[in-house]
């Protein structure tokens, strides 16, 4: 639709062609919490073609505070069917899957390899780090983001990653202390922001304008201030290393 994607049209760095480029492009998102909600609302509205959205989870009246696409109504309700609902109300020419399993094992592989970029919203390290692997495995662009209390923090990884670092470079199994924001709190708009960023960098990414440098940035909302630190990648990885020798 011409209208809507006028914006983009008129953007030198994007135009006719990276407009089709977006469309023609398969997102998978893990996680449908304030981070999946925003980042699935962007890339909806900016016409990506093919949507998947997985969330075993169901709609719980503490999550309406930052999870935007739920109402009071979809209390109950399972996360992925509704979320998928409201992107096909955004933008009915895309096409939008739920997936209202927890994806993992060869389910979790087939997902990744069947679409083009991984946005990462859940919240624990095991289910980062399965994923992970199957994007190095199938050679997958990876954005991962998380947001506690008044803090956020974006990461890109891959898709090149027998030079390039990925998410087990900046994170070993020792570091498994991810925090939820059920007990320690969040504000609300934080997951957005990340989320935001995350659509960003995966439209940048189908539009043919991302960079390859890994880098780390950390949202402070309290101060408004973003600090960046290069991911570097270890010798020493037990995933991406590997990749590097095959």
């Amino acid at each position: 639709m011409i209208s809507r994607d006028a914006r983009h049209l008129a953007l030198e760095q994007v135009g006719f062609l990276g407009q089709r480029r977006i469309a023609d492009g398969t997102a998978l998102l893990i996680g449908a919490g304030g981070i999946g909600c925003a980042s699935a609302a962007y890339l909806a509205s900016s016409g990506v073609g093919h949507v998947l959205i997985a969330d075993f989870d169901t709609v719980d009246a503490s999550n309406l505070g930052r999870q935007i696409l739920y109402t009071s109504e979809d209390v109950g309700g399972r996360k992925a069917e509704v979320a998928a609902t409201r992107l096909r109300e955004l933008n009915p020419e895309i096409k939008v899957t739920a997936i209202t399993s927890r994806l993992q094992g060869d389910a979790l592989k087939k997902a990744v390899k069947s679409s083009d970029v991984v946005l990462d919203g859940c919240d624990n390290f095991a289910t980062r780090f399965e994923l992970n692997d199957a994007c190095v495995s199938s050679g997958r662009r990876l954005i991962s983001g998380a947001a506690i209390r008044l803090e956020g923090q974006l990461a890109v990884f891959g898709p090149k990653f027998d030079t390039a670092p990925c998410y087990r470079c900046l994170y070993a199994e020792a570091d498994e202390s991810m925090d939820s924001c059920a007990g320690n709190g969040v504000l609300s708009p934080v997951p957005g922001v990340i989320g935001t960023l995350m659509a960003v960098e995966a439209l940048k990414y189908f539009a043919g304008i991302a960079s390859d440098t890994s880098l780390l940035r950390l949202y402070d909302a309290a101060t408004t201030e973003f600090h960046t630190v290069k991911i570097l990648k270890r010798e020493d990885c037990p995933v991406c290393a590997a990749s590097s020798t095959r």
